[in-house]
């Protein structure tokens, strides 16, 4: 089938570029440095995964990306305007799963003679035809984020920024969600960053996994996924890569001292 977003131009030569971020925040001793000199580069096209312990700074750093605050210090460059979408689905129950992707295309600019067709294929590329006059109450936790993701894409970014956005859901319809997602990614050549706590989801997804310590956060490491797609959580590639980064991660949360 045609896909919806266009391939990223060759020519591009980053969907993002961070250069020395920081961020404080104001608090009751003064300001509190949140992120500290995050540098990272998103390749058109590439798959990265933003990793880390709660309170290190992974969804301050994306909404810093998807231009909802402004960094302390750094700047971020971006190919157009990124899609953002979060762990809750967001979407307004008033409204029908098509008409949801509709309201996408019209902030777009989509004539309205063309939103329908157009809610209809991006339903089709997440494996929900059909669902167009469909309530929000009417679908299940994984539908509304199809939906959500669906959303996301109407939007025609290069970039795909994702907030934990599976975290909620149980282990078998998460699964199903990633094969979901990988196949996406692969038909569109969207660029993703995608934020989780969840190492093995990291791994099964991504082409290379950062690692933010805390308090602030900064890069600890990095890893490039060498494991040929498809993946499944529970190969043994992927078990032992995420053995690896989770042993990392540990001694990062023990340096901090967290629990």
């Amino acid at each position: 089938m045609a896909t919806t977003l266009a391939k990223a131009a060759e020519s591009v030569e980053f969907a993002a570029r961070l250069e020395h971020v920081s961020k404080s925040f104001a608090g009751p001793g003064g300001q509190q440095l949140v992120l500290d000199d995050i540098s990272i580069d998103v390749a058109p096209g590439e798959f990265v995964t933003l990793l880390g312990a709660s309170g290190c700074g992974k969804s301050t750093l994306l909404n810093l990306v998807a231009g909802l605050d402004r960094p302390t210090a750094g700047s971020i460059a971006t190919d157009g305007r990124p899609a953002l979408m979060f762990q809750e689905h967001a979407l307004f129950p008033w409204l029908t799963a098509g008409k949801n992707i509709e309201l996408a295309l019209r902030l777009r600019g989509v004539p309205k003679t063309d939103r329908r067709a157009k809610a209809e294929e991006l339903l089709g590329l997440v494996r929900l035809r059909g669902a167009y006059g469909k309530r929000v109450h009417e679908l299940s936790g994984g539908m509304r984020q199809r939906v959500a993701l669906a959303r996301a894409l109407a939007q025609e970014s290069n970039l795909l920024l994702m907030d934990e956005p599976f975290a909620a859901l149980d282990a078998i319809t998460r699964d199903v969600l990633h094969d979901e997602l990988t196949r996406i990614w692969a038909e569109t050549g969207v660029s993703v960053l995608f934020v989780t706590h969840n190492v093995r989801e990291a791994v099964r997804l991504a082409q290379r996994v950062v690692l933010l310590s805390s308090r602030p956060g900064r890069i600890a490491r990095e890893w490039t996924v060498g494991i040929p797609q498809p993946r499944r959580i529970e190969d043994a590639p992927v078990a032992e890569l995420s053995l690896e980064i989770t042993d990392v991660l540990r001694g990062e949360i023990r340096r901090h001292g967290q629990h």
